[in-house]
């Protein structure tokens, strides 16, 4: 199963309280309305495109969680691109 084209279903998450997600730089939206509708209580959002990140968390944000505490990380020396780590909680 590629959890691009077939992201963990709500039922499948029903028996987490937290995630981790870590999706390509193209994002996880499917996985986001997934998890926004899941039990999750908590989540850690690695991002390494600013963009994707913030029409994700959009997702999550309008199914109550919160964002409290985003984290940039320049890994890369040599290149301008940063990864992002979002901590979510509802």
């Amino acid at each position: 199963m590629c959890p691009l084209r077939t992201p963990l279903s709500t039922l499948e998450m029903k028996k987490f309280d937290a995630a981790v997600i870590d999706p390509p730089r193209s994002g996880a939206r499917q996985q986001a309305e997934q998890i926004a509708r899941a039990p999750i209580r908590k989540l850690a959002y690695v991002s390494c495109d600013p963009a994707s990140f913030a029409r994700d968390i959009k997702v999550l944000i309008e199914h109550g969680f919160t964002l409290t505490k985003i984290t940039p990380v320049d890994q890369f020396r040599w290149s301008p691109h940063i990864e992002l780590v979002g901590a979510f909680e509802r």
